[in-house]
């Protein structure tokens, strides 16, 4: 790419970046905030680092001067945003810049919830509660005017538990986030730098994915840790099992489908038929005992050998 069409280039994601920033204190901001590393990291692969302030200091400049939040926002998602254009610019793997990526957005992450509550006096049970019981109130209230609820009624119990169970599975979300970030941004700057000349390695195909086999073991021992607090009740157990649990059936479910993108590499099947395959893992979760069997036994090794 020539240096004036890259400059060109550098300039309309510049753009891009304001307007993702001023994004943030509007509705569309849940769809957003999954965008706005993306301008930084590929502006900082694209560009030496005298460039890369040259661009970003108008774009703060501009939002700081429509209202102070917006740089704070701006700040969180700096962070990772030059940690994973720094590991482009080495042309590090794409697992590792997937990795740090989401270590970078995990931490940040923390260190936002515990200022917050050392600083800000926020009180995340409160907060929970709040979020929970405004989205429960309209079923509540169906039930009561014996709406759509088909006799059933939302109860406030039911409120509670809710609001407990999600108050447990904040380490997850925060997890779960990091990690929908980083894949999403990877996924749309990796071929915005291809087309501007700068290779940047690519995730290994779906059918090689292989997680690590000792995933099995973490597994039984959830299972076990959670049958064994079934009675004494500790706190710290709980939110470990209801948080690993779901991470690792998600893992499995990476597994299954990349087992079944192996299967039609392996059967020359028509290229679509993996990806239909991703809406019964997903919807159905006894599925992942196909990812959990592909990590325990040799599946792979044997359909190869059967397909010669």
């Amino acid at each position: 790419m020539n240096l004036l069409k890259q400059r060109y280039t550098t300039v309309v994601w510049s753009i891009i970046y304001l307007l993702l920033l001023l994004s943030l204190l509007t509705p569309f901001s849940m769809i957003t905030a999954f965008l706005l590393v993306v301008p930084v990291a590929l502006l900082f692969t694209a560009l030496n680092n005298k460039s890369f302030i040259l661009h970003i200091a108008p774009v703060w400049l501009a939002i700081a001067l429509i209202h102070p939040v917006y740089l704070v926002m701006a700040a969180f998602f700096l962070i990772p945003g030059i940690v994973m254009g720094s590991l482009y610019r080495k042309r590090a793997p794409a697992m590792k810049v997937l990795r740090f990526g989401m270590s970078a957005l995990l931490a940040e992450l923390l260190i936002l919830l515990v200022v917050a509550t050392a600083f800000f006096q926020l009180n995340l049970n409160e907060y929970v509660d709040e979020i929970v019981k405004i989205t429960t109130d309209p079923l509540r209230e169906m039930g009561v005017s014996g709406g759509f609820t088909g006799g059933m009624t939302w109860t406030a119990e039911q409120t509670e538990a809710l609001s407990r169970m999600t108050m447990l599975m904040v380490p997850f979300a925060m997890i779960v986030s990091s990690f929908l970030i980083t894949v999403v941004t990877h996924a749309i700057a990796r071929p915005a730098l291809n087309r501007m000349d700068i290779a940047v390695p690519s995730l290994k195909p779906a059918r090689e994915w292989m997680l690590p086999r000792s995933l099995i073991w973490y597994y039984l021992l959830v299972v076990i840790l959670d049958f064994a607090n079934q009675d004494s009740g500790n706190r710290f157990i709980q939110v470990l099992v209801v948080n690993a649990t779901p991470l690792l059936q998600m893992c499995f479910m990476i597994q299954a489908l990349g087992f079944f993108f192996f299967l039609a590499h392996t059967r020359k099947w028509h290229p679509v038929i993996p990806v239909l395959t991703a809406i019964p893992i997903v919807l159905f979760p006894p599925m992942i005992i196909i990812g959990i069997l592909d990590l325990v036994f040799p599946l792979r090794q044997a359909f190869s050998k059967n397909n010669r």
